[in-house]
């Protein structure tokens, strides 16, 4: 139990995919303006992650290790995050439209999030168990969302603000994110981890 609880604070705080890895800036760049579009960007991406961690260790464990395909992983893990993807869409397309326009072009490009891709190879990388696979890929999932509504907080009050004209927009907003890595920075060596 202390395992599995010591992988989820890692993957939550420690190695934190967005301020500790740097994977998925794209998306934590461009739809953390508004805290509300964040929340819904995080909750697609727990669902996407914590899926397609569990799908891709399924395959990778009874499928491409028995048959020695390991060199596919990649390809293979790309398709069932693409698969996700396009249900999340599909489903959020019907049920929650101005949560889908205001996600706009990121929706899609969570196939190509280096987080989700990054969450199945760690985990295969690793030779974590089905439950330890799906407590990582939700908590890395967690810990994407986390910094993701917390950096939009952050951007929300920048607007508010009177800042440099050199510093206004994308400079800032860089600043602003180092200055939240580095926050972030504190939780190494938390427990020992």
């Amino acid at each position: 139990m202390r395992e599995i609880v010591l992988i989820a604070i890692t993957a939550i705080f420690v190695e934190n995919f967005v301020l500790s890895k740097f994977l998925g800036i794209c998306p934590f760049l461009g739809v953390s303006k508004k805290t509300s579009t964040a929340v819904g960007m995080g909750g697609a991406i727990i669902f996407v992650i914590t899926i397609s961690s569990t799908v891709t260790w399924v395959i990778n464990e009874y499928l491409l290790i028995p048959n020695d395909l390991t060199y596919l992983q990649t390809i293979v893990f790309i398709l069932v995050i693409a698969a996700l993807v396009q249900l999340v869409e599909t489903v959020m397309k019907k049920f929650m439209p101005p949560l889908y326009r205001a996600l706009g072009i990121y929706l899609p490009l969570i196939t190509t999030n280096c987080a989700v891709l990054g969450s199945a190879l760690l985990i295969a990388e690793r030779k974590y168990t089905f439950l330890q696979a799906v407590v990582f890929g939700f908590s890395a999932a967690v810990g994407f969302t986390l910094a993701l509504v917390l950096f939009s907080g952050v951007r929300e009050r920048i607007e508010t603000n009177d800042i440099p004209v050199a510093f206004r927009g994308l400079p800032i907003t860089l600043v602003a994110a180092a200055l939240v890595s580095v926050a972030f920075f504190g939780f190494q060596g938390l427990f020992g981890i």
